[in-house]
């Protein structure tokens, strides 16, 4: 079964990057690796072109660069506020870092603050490697146009593919649309009916006509990915009457979850077929399907791309507490997963989701499958031109923890700073990487994952750049 690229969606069969790793991790020879013609490293640098595994990162592309040419396709670091220090950090081994480039995908989501032709080239620039259309918001016209300038990009700049995900509704509850935000205060009553076209400043709509029935009294609703909460106190037969726990601004078409219950909705929507078919239409490299609760969903979707014979891999995002007593069926069915951290932090205690987060690379290392995590990484951009030193800290820990992408939602979607959001998470994630440290005990020991082309301009060691650019990420046993 192959695999694919993040960065550019190219096929990669599992089996010959399994074949080169098992080759590669048990020589210990340069005659070893690559024949007993090569009885010199000298005789090894006239190839050019070393092939090596790399723990999880898909950098293939379609067109070998000359031997100036950066093999990552994003732009020089110097100019970033978020720049590493040379302090204890050698400048040789920075520079090298910069030209081979990033290894983690970043994933950017397209709204309002960044539709235009003008930012999508800007954000492809600075560091986007993959273009996510969010289906919870905008209508198709508007995600057509976003399709149509990404191809536009990818037919002008063929070394620097940007690929196309599409984002799912989902079987999820959202508030209706409302003029401008609610403000909501601790202790308010407020309420949600089911009548289409409310908004008032204690009212506002829900999309879901069985809302009612599924919440009881005393349950908790959690709006935004529990950025507020409320009480449920009583309920009439088209509303829920709610006292406000945690208040805050409630926007148009904001999330809701009821703590510790799923709601009774299909897998796959009416909506979410309409959006998949448009996928399908446009030849999107990516589907991201909603709050998966098991693998028939997987397999559902995956028979219909095969009766359209479609080409698009799909990523199953983990986000509701009934996907993890399925955990292993549902990524043995995907082609990889997205740590959907909001709505799972919602459903779940927030303490556990870290652990989830750690839990799902494993597998999805152990499965050779590519993994995302994403929501709230750059939060405080939205408003601000600078992250938090938590927000920088959850970057790291997710490159090191082995994330094959990190994606930024709203932060890129309506922010008002998305090209810096992406600067910083390219920048934190390019230093992370290179940061690892290094199993002297078994140098030439490389962790079995997907393929990776490094190449060589003959100045240096061939395995001291394997030892620079394919460190592992833990000692390996």
């Amino acid at each position: 079964m192959a695999t694919s690229n993040l960065s550019t969606g190219v096929p990669l069969l599992k089996s010959d990057s399994t074949r080169a790793a098992d080759c590669l991790a048990s020589c210990r020879t340069v005659s070893a690796a690559f024949g007993p013609q090569a009885k010199s490293r000298g005789m090894c640098l006239q190839s050019k072109l070393i092939t090596l595994v790399r723990c999880l990162r898909i950098s293939e592309q379609r067109e070998v660069p000359s031997d100036n040419d950066s093999l990552d396709t994003d732009q020089d670091v110097s100019n970033s506020t978020f720049e590493p220090q040379s302090n204890g950090f050698p400048l040789s081994r920075m520079k090298l870092m910069t030209k081979f480039g990033r290894k983690t995908k970043i994933v950017c989501t397209i709204g309002p603050s960044t539709s235009s032709r003008e930012m999508i080239w800007k954000l492809a620039e600075t560091g986007m490697n993959v273009a996510r259309l969010n289906m919870s918001h905008g209508d198709h016209f508007s995600h057509q146009k976003t399709i149509d300038l990404v191809k536009e990009y990818n037919a002008q700049f063929k070394d620097k593919v940007i690929a196309i995900m599409l984002d799912t509704k989902g079987p999820e509850v959202r508030s209706g649309d409302v003029p401008k935000p609610i403000v909501l205060k601790e202790g308010q009553e407020f309420n949600f009916t089911i009548k289409r076209g409310v908004s008032t400043k204690d009212t506002v709509s829900v999309n879901y006509d069985d809302f009612v029935n599924d919440v009881e009294v005393g349950d908790i609703l959690l709006v935004d990915g529990g950025m507020m909460s409320l009480a449920v106190k009583s309920k009439t037969d088209d509303t829920v009457k709610c006292v406000v726990i945690d208040g805050g601004e409630l926007k148009s078409r904001r999330h809701l979850n009821v703590r510790g219950k799923s709601a009774t909705l299909p897998s796959i929507t009416d909506k979410d077929w309409e959006d998949i078919r448009f996928g399908v239409d446009n030849q999107v490299d990516f589907y991201a399907v909603s709050f998966v609760k098991d693998a028939r969903v997987v397999h559902e979707l995956k028979d219909y791309l095969r009766s359209c014979n479609a080409d698009i891999r799909v990523i199953v995002k983990i986000e509701s507490a009934d996907s993890i007593p399925n955990l292993q069926s549902i990524l043995s069915a995907s082609d990889g997963a997205m740590v959907a951290r909001g709505d799972l932090g919602a459903e779940l205690p927030i303490e556990e989701v870290p652990l989830l987060q750690e839990d799902i690379i494993r597998r999805c290392h152990s499965m050779q499958k590519p993994v995302i995590v994403a929501t709230n990484m750059l939060e405080s951009m939205i408003d601000h031109p600078t992250p938090t030193r938590a927000e920088v800290s959850d970057i790291a820990i997710s490159v090191r923890e082995g994330a094959d992408a990190v994606m930024l939602s709203g932060e890129t979607a309506h922010g008002k700073y998305p090209l810096k959001a992406v600067k910083v998470m390219h920048t934190v994630a390019l230093r992370t990487e290179y940061s690892r440290p290094i199993n002297s005990t078994t140098p030439n020991q490389l962790i079995v994952g997907k393929v990776c082309i490094i190449y060589s301009d003959g100045s240096r060691d061939v395995w001291e750049i394997c030892l620079l650019f394919t460190p592992p990420l833990w000692p390996t046993p």
